[in-house]
């Protein structure tokens, strides 16, 4: 059992002392939600809007009211200085709580690791192997929010652990429409134009997805949101996935076959991580 220290509904705790009540709707029928997201010395990159996000799904959901951001934010640099940690992954999980209460109040837990244990093989090599996933797949309407209830999820995942690749591409169930990866929102560029697929499909509105959208508009690149094949993907000029922790990560192989390098991908990395510095000069300013 890991014995790093984990914040749960409002104490520091580690190993075996980390518990939730089986209780918990989190915990007993996966009602949670959560955010992943990455710390640059020891400065978690886009907090608010990975909080908007979570606050939203909570209200959407029928969620009691959940623990603050400030709050949440707090015990989340309670868990960084008891682990030392700058550089890592970090995680915030709300649930539905136990229920009978009034009110009923959310469960809560924070946690982080090290950056370096969560990186794919192919963002350290500088482009990822990716496999299309052999289950069909309908994210239902559950997958705009990011629930805890991720097995379809993490059995993509699986399908890329058994190929040695780095992500699974999910492909709408009856088609080869393109929606989303395991773990990453997928883009295409073809023709000096970004595509990447629509909210409307049902999938994750990704954070640095977003913020991708918007960095092309920053740097000129046309970009629109457009379903996507596998034969597209394919076929594109470049190919890349975005997620908080990966960052921008161009895909270097697609079920096997060789996928073309382009510059797109490089020159939006370094339009994002310029911002992740100006948001850390910004707070240290502060």
């Amino acid at each position: 059992m890991p014995e790093r220290a984990v914040w749960i509904n409002g104490r520091l705790c580690r190993g075996e002392a980390a518990t939730l009540s089986l209780f918990d709707r989190g915990a007993r029928d996966g009602e949670g939600l959560f955010e992943t997201l990455r710390t640059y010395g020891g400065h978690p990159f886009a907090w608010s809007r990975h909080m908007e996000r979570l606050v939203l799904s909570a209200a959407v959901l029928g969620f009691p009211v959940p623990a603050s951001p400030l709050t949440l934010r707090a015990a989340l640099d309670e868990v960084l200085a008891a682990e030392a940690l700058g550089d890592a992954v970090a995680r915030v999980t709300v649930t539905r709580g136990v229920p009978g209460g009034r009110p009923t109040r959310t469960g809560a837990w924070v946690e982080a690791e090290p950056l370096e244990g969560r990186l794919w093989r192919g963002t350290r090599a500088g482009a990822a192997t990716v496999i299309v996933s052999r289950r069909p797949f309908e994210p239902g309407p559950l997958g705009p929010h990011k629930t805890t209830s991720r097995l379809a999820y993490h059995l993509a995942r699986e399908e890329a652990r058994v190929a040695h690749a780095d992500e699974t591409l999910l492909v709408r169930s009856g088609s080869s429409q393109v929606l989303e990866g395991a773990v990453s929102s997928v883009f295409a560029v073809a023709g000096g134009v970004v595509r990447t697929p629509p909210l409307t499909a049902g999938i994750l509105p990704g954070i640095t997805r977003a913020m991708v959208l918007s960095l092309c508009a920053t740097l000129g690149i046309p970009a629109r949101e457009q379903a996507l094949t596998v034969a597209d993907l394919a076929a594109a000029d470049e190919v890349f996935l975005t997620n908080s922790v990966q960052e921008i990560v161009p895909v270097g192989a697609l079920a096997e076959r060789p996928i073309a390098r382009g510059e797109v991908a490089g020159r939006l990395l370094e339009a994002y991580r310029e911002q992740v510095a100006g948001e850390r000069r910004e707070v240290q300013s502060r």
